[in-house]
Parts: structure tokens; C-alpha cells; sequence
């Protein structure tokens, strides 16, 4: 199964503490203070779950939390975690086949585009989009590379990772799709943006129209 990340779940966190200290997790906590209180969200890709203990920490209750990881290891994991009394409902799938008839406030994406070449990402978006209500948030983080002489170490690191991922976890992707035209195109506004780890880690919040 493409994408799926049994084979690296045990030693994920590890892995990722090793290559980028806290910083991938500090990316992913900036853009949570924009979740609103009682809000029904949806988490996709959410790997190990450590997501849900920072958001418990904002919001210790009344979040309606939809979660979807298509590793069935990452999501055992996830479901160890500490979540208060929010409801969270854990479900082993690809978003791809996640269905859902009620919308969302806030739909979370944190490395999860990166996984798929352009027309998947595409087909990913408009799925997620009308998930999401009108006027509700995207919080999103993932990896960015832009188009300069000087990102020659980012694009050998991702290039690298992409190699990793290949082999351990069949990612279909080779580069990062263009997902900041995908918002654009749809007319999202981004109302935050911040950048880490030498601007190759990217985080913004966007509201739907």
C-alpha cells in the first residue's frame, strides 16, 4: 500500500527528533490557537498522535475530533495518547475513501501533501475542501523548498527523505506538489503563516471562503 507508514511507526518520532529536534512539532503547535472552542475537526495523517495532546492542552474538553491515519501501527499508537474529555474517533483508512456527511470546522493537514504527486494532491484537496464548512480553517504544515539558488541543502535533504520514505513506507511522491496553488485557486485566505528550520518547514492557517 502506497504511503503507509507500518514500517517506520516504531521508530517514527525517533527518527524525526533525530533529523529536526522539536522543530517539526513546534510548526505543527503554531497554527492550534486558531481552533475555535467546541469545534469539530478532522485530523488526516496524523501519525504517532501527538497532535491530540497539544490540542488537549489548548482545549482540554469539548473538541469533536475525527482522526484518520491509513498506518494501522500509527494509529494503535495514537489512540494511546492523552486526549481529556474530547471525543475522538480513530479511524484506520486513506482519506481517499473517508467518507463523512456531516462538515468539518477545522480540517488539519500536517505532512501529509508531501506524500503525493500533483493530480493525487489535487484530488486529495477538493475532497478535503468540501469537507470543510464555509468560513472554517485549514491548518496546515508540511515541508517547502522554494525556487532559489540557496536551497540547494533543502532540496538535497528532501530529496534524500523522499528516498528514505520510498523504500520504507512506497511514498508515490518525488517532489512537493504545489499546494500553495491549490489554496490559491480555491480562493482560501491565509490569515498566519510561519516559516522554521531555515524556511524548509512551512506552517499557515487558511480560511475557506
Amino acid at each position: 500500500m502506497k504511503n503507509n507508514y507500518d514500517k517506520t511507526a516504531g521508530f517514527y518520532d525517533l527518527l524525526a527528533k533525530m533529523m529536526f529536534g522539536n522543530t517539526l512539532m513546534l510548526a505543527q503547535k503554531s497554527v492550534l490557537p486558531y481552533i475555535p472552542k467546541q469545534a469539530k475537526i478532522l485530523i488526516v495523517g496524523g501519525g504517532t498522535g501527538a497532535i491530540l495532546e497539544e490540542i488537549t492542552k489548548l482545549h482540554p474538553s469539548g473538541m469533536d475530533i475525527v482522526y484518520i491515519e491509513i498506518s494501522e501501527k500509527m494509529l494503535v499508537k495514537s489512540a494511546q495518547r492523552q486526549f481529556g474529555n474530547n471525543k475522538v474517533q480513530f479511524v484506520h483508512a486513506a482519506i481517499e475513501d473517508y467518507e463523512s456527511i456531516t462538515p468539518f470546522d477545522v480540517i488539519i493537514t500536517s505532512f501529509l501533501f508531501d506524500n503525493f504527486k500533483q493530480d493525487k494532491a489535487t484530488l486529495v484537496f477538493k475532497k478535503l475542501d468540501k469537507l470543510l464548512i464555509l468560513d472554517g480553517k485549514w491548518l496546515f504544515t508540511d515541508f517547502n523548498v522554494e525556487k532559489s539558488s540557496n536551497a540547494f541543502w533543502k532540496k538535497w535533504l528532501l530529496n534524500s527523505m523522499y528516498l528514505f520514505f520510498k523504500i520504507f513506507s512506497n511514498v508515490e511522491a518525488n517532489q512537493l506538489p504545489d499546494t500553495a496553488l491549490l489554496f490559491h485557486n480555491a480562493r482560501y485566505k491565509q490569515i498566519f503563516q510561519q516559516s522554521f528550520y531555515g524556511k524548509f518547514i512551512h506552517s499557515a492557517v487558511y480560511q475557506k471562503p
